[in-house]
């Protein structure tokens, strides 16, 4: 009885089965007016039992017929393609046609997903596909299943592999491990990196080295020159070893989603990435975030084991939807900070009443560390100025477009006022831009 039931469970007919009966079923209507159809359909009808019979014969009748396997990383990178691959084995001894089926986890929400392929005799086959999650956390595989159909193609038979498998959704580190491969490559410029030239002094002296054009007079060393008879220049190195920390707002502001990420993703992709350059430049990296009241706090540090830190704290941050607390965020920092640092905040502003609601509390954080707020530019509004405006709705959508656009502006120009750094970027370039913008403040001694 349970081998009948399993074969109920695997069997499943195929479209060529159903247009096979139908054309006898036609042929013994044919055959109530031509009695030399009746006899065709009966051939008919006869000829398709045996083929059917044929085709279980082939599919079942061969022990371990085929096995599939899934084969993926441990960890997938939360806005990047992941690769998966599903290897298929065949030990059938003709080639067969196949339609696989991957239990994939649910927050992807693709109920059609399918892959098609044919093996041939004894054949075996990767196939592979890339899946691109838009959230952090746990995914849940389930089975893999393959139908597989014999050359008849009447019917298909079913396998199911148990490849339950949960997979943890981290912060871009594919996005890091490109900028780390394009460093290595001297190629950070081709993604907008750009090398920043440091000019002026610094705590550590380097060398002595020739003048060459563009290098500050002010450096000049007078007694090497004397020496050698030809100008000589004082070379320092870039202060290192200062605390360098990524605020990020888990408040509602960050929950707006482009392109299928939330502002807090973008925002913690750009912290991995801009945290292993600041290890990589000698300073040390921190991490804090807040919303409502709450303040997590993780110390600066610029031991090996900091970025491996920074990736599991960023790995379980959600956006909340409550206003966040700035107030309680810079007595926060205030306690957990003796040393003067340079804090990128990561928020949001969408009009100049919020940020005037929260300027005391960044005019105070300014006083005592070097502040760079971050926010970003909207890229739907900036979308609809770009339009042409065809009729006097389109007209009013587009005055409304600008003015909010010209609030963002207003809104750097208004924290210049009191001495605070701003970036106004879109989400897909933030990355690049605060990395550079961090190597600018670096070449002007600033942080």
């Amino acid at each position: 009885m349970t081998a009948v039931k399993k074969l109920y469970k695997s069997l499943f007919f195929n479209i060529r089965l159903y247009l096979a009966m139908g054309a006898a079923i036609l042929f013994f209507i044919a055959g109530f007016f031509a009695p030399v159809f009746f006899n065709i359909a009966l051939l008919v009808l006869l000829a398709l039992g045996v083929m059917i019979l044929l085709d279980v014969l082939l599919l079942y009748f061969t022990k371990n017929a085929l096995h599939a396997r899934r084969r993926m990383a441990e960890r997938f990178s939360n806005g990047d393609p992941n690769p998966v691959s599903i290897q298929v084995r065949s030990r059938y001894r003709f080639r067969i046609k196949i339609e696989l089926l991957d239990e994939i986890p649910f927050q992807f929400q693709r109920r059609d997903f399918s892959l098609t392929g044919e093996l041939k005799s004894m054949g075996e086959q990767v196939f592979d596909y890339f899946l691109r999650p838009v959230e952090r956390g746990e995914y849940g595989f389930g089975d893999v299943h393959v139908f597989v159909q014999s050359p008849f193609g009447l019917i298909r038979r079913c396998f199911t592999f148990p490849q339950e498998q949960q997979v943890k959704v981290y912060p871009s580190f594919i996005q890091l491990r490109n900028y780390e491969l394009f460093s290595i490559r001297h190629k950070l410029n081709e993604i907008g990196v750009h090398r920043k030239r440091v000019l002026g002094h610094s705590m550590e002296f380097d060398h002595i080295k020739e003048y060459t054009r563009g290098d500050d007079v002010r450096t000049l060393n007078w007694k090497a020159t004397a020496r050698r008879g030809t100008l000589m220049v004082n070379s320092f190195m870039e202060e290192r070893s200062q605390q360098v920390y990524c605020v990020i707002d888990k408040g509602r502001a960050m929950k707006m989603p482009f392109d299928g990420l939330t502002l807090l993703d973008y925002a913690i992709n750009a912290t991995l990435v801009f945290s292993n350059v600041a290890l990589g430049k000698g300073d040390k990296a921190g991490l804090a975030t807040f919303t409502g009241h709450q303040t997590e706090f993780l110390p600066a540090s610029n031991k090996k084991a900091q970025l491996n830190k920074i990736l599991e704290q960023l790995y379980a941050q959600t956006t909340q939807w409550m206003e966040s607390d700035y107030e309680r965020l810079g007595v926060s920092l205030r306690a957990s900070l003796s040393q003067r640092s340079l804090l990128i905040l990561f928020t949001n502003f969408e009009s100049a009443s919020a940020l005037q609601r929260q300027l005391p509390y960044l005019r105070q954080l300014a006083k005592y560390h070097l502040l760079l707020v971050v926010f970003f530019e909207n890229t739907e509004i900036k979308k609809l100025n770009e339009k042409h405006a065809g009729s006097v709705e389109e007209i009013y959508i587009q005055v409304i477009a600008q003015k909010f656009a010209h609030e963002k502006k207003q809104i750097v120009k208004e924290l210049a006022q009191y001495g605070i750094l701003s970036l106004l970027t879109t989400p897909e370039h933030l990355t690049v831009d605060v990395v550079n913008k961090y190597l600018e403040l670096k070449a002007r001694m600033l942080a």
